[in-house]
């Protein structure tokens, strides 16, 4: 949802069929995630009772999002259900734990979330953001989905969209970087041009907006490897702004340029498509006024 929504009550029911009627785009599994995460007010006051009942004449509020709060930032929810749970993961938040952090990530922040709800909550990491890179992220709510989402995840991940600003003006504004990734003992990743020279990586990209010292662009992934579209960039020779490690010379908004705008999957329990997106960082098209 990209706004608040407001229902207003014509007739008796009880809040769920409601919403469901209200909100017959949506599964059953959203519509009840909404209630759980205390997205819905009746009459301005929050409620997570499936059954209570409505009377016409009662306005219900859905809230655009929840949030996961930690001591020091907050993580918005996309999307929630029994089996997986999506965030927007924020810039400067690890995915996991490090030897020299362990609570401010967001495994962390959103295990505590669940097990809050449930002393049996559990989360499992299915892909990563790199610390920098802001989000969408999804996780899993148990082993089983976890596996089948690592396992099928080229199958059932059916796009996975960045928006990058880089440096310089990207020619030709479109195309498509292939290479064979490789790891150093320093965990630099570099590419080799032959197969078999690490584990093969495919990025597309198309220019969105440009000036002469920067691009905006929309990329894609065909593979997810670890720094992939970093070293892409740098290989087209047009690094992510703020990126130093692979080659940036500028950072005019103290972070990385790079953001995980949209991940659509096929569930992997219901076989439904669904789409998560997060907006782009209002400083990205600050970058492209300089």
């Amino acid at each position: 949802m990209k706004n608040n929504l407001t229902f207003n009550v014509t007739e008796k029911s009880t809040l769920l069929p409601f919403l469901l009627t209200c909100m017959s785009n949506k599964s059953r599994n959203f519509v009840k995630g909404i209630l759980a995460r205390g997205q819905v007010l009746v009459d301005g006051e929050n409620c997570k009772d499936y059954a209570r009942p409505l009377l016409p004449g009662q306005q219900i509020t859905v809230l655009q999002r929840a949030s996961v709060a930690s001591t020091k930032m907050d993580i918005p929810i996309i999307y929630e259900d029994d089996e997986v749970i999506v965030i927007d993961k924020p810039a400067g938040m690890l995915s996991i734990s490090t030897d020299k952090e362990h609570t401010n990530t967001a495994y962390h922040i959103v295990s505590d979330y669940t097990k809050s709800r449930a002393k049996s909550g559990r989360i499992f990491i299915v892909h990563r953001l790199d610390r920098e890179t802001s989000g969408v992220m999804l996780l899993a709510k148990n082993e089983r989905i976890k596996y089948a989402l690592q396992e099928r995840w080229d199958e059932l991940a059916l796009r996975r969209g960045y928006i990058a600003v880089v440096e310089g003006k990207v020619s030709p504004p479109e195309g498509e970087i292939k290479s064979w990734l490789k790891q150093t003992k320093t965990l630099f990743v570099y590419s080799g041009k032959e197969k078999g020279q690490g584990k093969l990586a495919v990025t597309k990209y198309c220019t969105l907006q440009s000036t002469d010292r920067y691009s905006l662009l929309d990329i894609s992934l065909e593979t997810g490897r670890k720094n992939q579209i970093r070293v892409h960039m740098k290989d087209l020779e047009h690094p992510i702004v703020g990126d130093k490690k692979y080659g940036a010379l500028t950072n005019p908004v103290g972070r990385l340029c790079l953001h995980a705008s949209v991940l659509a999957i096929k569930h992997p329990s219901t076989g439904e498509q669904l789409r998560f997106e997060s907006t782009v960082p209002g400083t990205f098209m600050k970058v492209l006024s300089l």
